[in-house]
């Protein structure tokens, strides 16, 4: 079965990625080898391309911690003995405290 969004075939998570964000994800996240003068020009275009849309932030954000959410278990194994909250926002739950 094939997926289309748009015109457009899509045949991996990176294709659905990049045509939610409407940029290749080396942009955000760079590529191995690049030279120090690749990596400033590309976070320039980066910088200029959220300064032209400032609401991309928050859908990069999003899909950034929508998949650290679905990877984290895996990735990070004592992540899935912290409470829900915890695990969102990176702290540990309120330890009670004696009156």
């Amino acid at each position: 079965m094939k997926s289309f969004i748009g015109h457009h075939e899509v045949a991996t998570d990176t294709d659905y990625l990049e045509l939610a964000l409407g940029t290749p994800l080396e942009l955000w996240l760079g590529e191995e080898g690049e030279s120090d003068e690749e990596r400033a020009a590309r976070l320039d275009a980066a910088r200029d391309i959220l300064a032209d849309d400032p609401e991309l932030i928050d859908s990069v954000s999003r899909i950034a911690a929508e998949a650290i959410e679905a990877h984290a278990s895996g990735l990070f194994p004592s992540i899935g003995r912290l409470p829900r909250q915890a695990r969102r926002t990176g702290r540990t739950a309120p330890k009670a405290v004696a009156a």
